[in-house]
């Protein structure tokens, strides 16, 4: 495998790849039913396409009297009314009805008056003049019959149980959940030396982003052991998130394993710090694999600027404004750069600080960026979001901040 430099993906182009294979394996995917109630985080096997209109028939919007606009005062009241539970009666020309809120018009009816702006005398009903179409509700205004509200493949909130309801759905098909394997692996990690740091933390992520993660354990940094143990776990789990092993050290065994086993999409994005993570497809066990580095910061950093697609289905990252405390300068061209961020104050008053610079609570740089030595600090986890940027940044400069709760 070539590991050269020109073979280093933009995080659009990254992520293009992650949602195609996200498509690929969702098209193969088993499915299954549940209950609006656990809707939340779960992704849509099937469009979802009104069978009806909603509602069904105009309705009104105020308590009054519903009658054809364009007859004249006075108009016949006829000695009903009509409630929402109802089915909407039929007046005839010069005639009025009684309505309640929500209640269904009838079909000769398309306006309503107010009962505060109405007078009734003798069974007539006089008012005010209207328009068609006052205090009512139309017909299929919120859904109309065939319009596809919900795609196949779109991750479902709990709010989304208010329009399903509204469409008569009690149930729903939604893929199963991937399940993933997590596996570190470095031999100071696997004999305890150094604590893992990473696993944890994935796993975590990858159960934030609706889906089952288990951790199995570690491997030390020895070839045979690196591609057996992923092989095992490509035959087991739709998902494998290795950690550490990703770069181009006689040690880091991770993305040839892969390489070995399957097919390997990319190797390195043009992000810093998190640049050589990897994602692989194995065909022969209809699995995929990230690999990605072993550093706790970059780690976090590359899976959700980037992995985080493949579970969630989107790449779009809601952001914050906020004005730079101070300069930041960056190393060399042709990447994007993930300053983690302190944010202070609130709305348009947000000021952010880099959390590594030198007047931050971690000292890590002064001017300049410095993303190898802030991938390793576990400090920098306490930062409230990370702005990205390919150019520095200046004090003063208003930037977009991306919340952590956005990315997890």
């Amino acid at each position: 495998m070539d590991h050269g430099h020109d073979e280093m993906r933009w995080r659009s182009e990254a992520t293009e790849l992650v949602l195609e294979r996200r498509s690929a394996v969702l098209s193969s995917h088993r499915a299954e039913s549940v209950s609006l109630d656990a809707i939340g985080g779960r992704t849509l096997a099937e469009p979802i396409v009104a069978d009806y209109d909603v509602p069904a028939h105009d309705r009104a919007t105020m308590d009054g009297y519903a009658f054809d606009a364009t007859d004249d005062y006075p108009l016949a009241l006829v000695d009903e009314e009509v409630f929402p539970e109802d089915e909407p009666p039929s007046i005839d020309s010069g005639e009025a009805v009684a309505i309640a809120t929500g209640a269904p018009l009838p079909p000769e009816a398309n306006a309503v008056l107010k009962r505060e702006e109405s007078s009734v005398e003798d069974g007539l009903l006089r008012g005010v003049e209207l328009e068609p179409g006052t205090y009512t509700y139309e017909r299929g205004s919120n859904l109309s019959a065939g319009e596809t509200l919900f795609e196949r493949g779109e991750r479902l909130s709990p709010k989304d149980a208010i329009l399903l309801g509204d469409l008569g759905r009690e149930t729903v098909p939604v893929y199963e959940r991937f399940s993933t394997g997590v596996l570190a692996t470095g031999t100071e990690i696997h004999e305890g030396r150094i604590a893992d740091l990473d696993s944890d933390m994935l796993a975590g992520l990858v159960r934030s982003w609706g889906h089952e993660a288990t951790y199995e354990g570690s491997v030390p940094d020895e070839y045979d052991r690196v591609e057996s143990a992923i092989d095992r776990l490509a035959s087991e789990y739709d998902v494998v998130v290795t950690t550490g092993g990703t770069s181009v050290g006689h040690k880091d065994h991770v993305v040839r394993a892969l390489d070995s086993l399957g097919e390997v999409s990319f190797h390195r994005v043009r992000i810093r710090p998190g640049k050589p993570i990897a994602m692989a497809t194995m065909p022969d066990h209809d699995a995929v694999a990230f690999a990605i580095p072993g550093k706790p910061i970059g780690a976090h950093t590359i899976s959700t600027l980037v992995m985080r697609p493949f579970f969630r289905g989107e790449t779009a990252l809601a952001t914050v404004d906020a004005t730079m405390t101070h300069d930041v300068e960056l190393g060399p061209e042709g990447f994007e750069y993930v300053i983690p961020v302190l944010l202070e104050g609130e709305d348009d008053g947000s000021v952010a600080t880099g959390l590594g610079h030198a007047d931050s609570p971690l000292s890590v740089y002064d001017r300049q960026f410095d993303p190898s030595v802030l991938s390793s600090s576990t400090r920098a986890s306490n930062a409230d979001g990370v702005v990205v940027t390919k150019s520095p940044l200046e004090q003063g400069e208003t930037v977009s901040v991306i919340p952590y709760p956005v990315l997890e």
